[in-house]
């Protein structure tokens, strides 16, 4: 049993289906803002990180953002937060987010370095997380808003990516289909690895298109999608449409523990 008692009253307002509804933009907002001296520190310390660079087009706007999500995996600690809503530049200071903080931290140095972002939103059933919190399933949210972020990387292969020039967060390693093949198996949503680890691993396939290996933890998903909300400039624009995943009481209430709680210890 999950909590509806948790997350707020939803707004009655459609979704917006399909996959180019939204332009996406490299303006900052006031979760992205890449303007910030914080997020300036960290594009500076991933450039100074770079080898060199002799690619050019596509090849090279991937391997910056194969090269922040490394940074960003390593330097940010995994923890429960559940201020979706937390500016990056304030994540980067308490050097530790959740999984969706730090999805949005990429999106900014993304921003930053002019490549345009934006979200697919996605209601995942809150028993996606039952493997975290094993024994605390009566508190698991029901529905979690998640914002999946998008990339406009001029140059894709439509042939490749069904959803060129746009490329979405799990494909940024490798196609679907190659990350399903890694034989590492899938992501099951328990112990130290998070969504935004896993990514860099293995396929996570939302909508079940993806042939799995029999073996193991399945990349398929798609099960757990209880609605696809459809694409949005913004993170900050689709939180203003539907709301975060928790009322406001119960992320005042949570974000205290939850905030620095490592996601390692049974984390999300």
């Amino acid at each position: 049993m999950t909590s509806s008692l948790l997350t707020p009253r939803r707004r009655p307002r459609a979704g917006r289906a399909g996959g180019g509804a939204a332009p996406g933009s490299t303006a900052p907002t006031r979760i992205l803002d890449w303007h910030h001296p914080q997020v300036a520190s960290l594009l500076r310390r991933i450039d100074t990180a770079a080898g060199p660079q002799d690619a050019s087009g596509p090849v090279r706007r991937i391997a910056a953002l194969r090269r922040a999500h490394r940074w960003i995996a390593a330097a940010v600690q995994p923890v429960y937060s559940v201020q979706d809503e937390r500016p990056v530049s304030e994540v980067l200071r308490r050097g530790r987010g959740s999984c969706s903080q730090r999805l949005a931290v990429l999106e900014s140095v993304a921003r930053a370095s002019g490549v345009a972002t934006r979200v697919r939103g996605l209601l995942v059933d809150g028993a996606f997380w039952y493997p975290r919190f094993p024994h605390l399933h009566r508190i698991v949210p029901d529905q979690v808003v998640l914002a999946w972020p998008e990339f406009r990387v001029d140059g894709l292969s439509p042939t490749v990516h069904a959803t060129a020039p746009w490329l979405a967060v799990s494909e940024l390693f490798g196609s679907l289909d190659e990350l399903s093949g890694a034989h590492e198996g899938g992501f099951t949503n328990a112990g130290a690895e998070t969504l935004f680890e896993a990514l860099s691993r293995t396929a996570i396939d939302w909508d079940g298109v993806t042939p799995c290996p029999a073996a193991g933890a399945s990349c398929d998903l798609s099960a757990y999608v209880l609605a696809d909300l459809g694409r949005f400039g913004s993170r900050d624009e689709l939180f203003a449409w539907h709301g975060q995943t928790l009322c406001r009481t119960a992320r005042l209430l949570a974000e205290p523990v939850l905030g620095r709680r490592r996601s390692a210890e049974s984390g999300r």
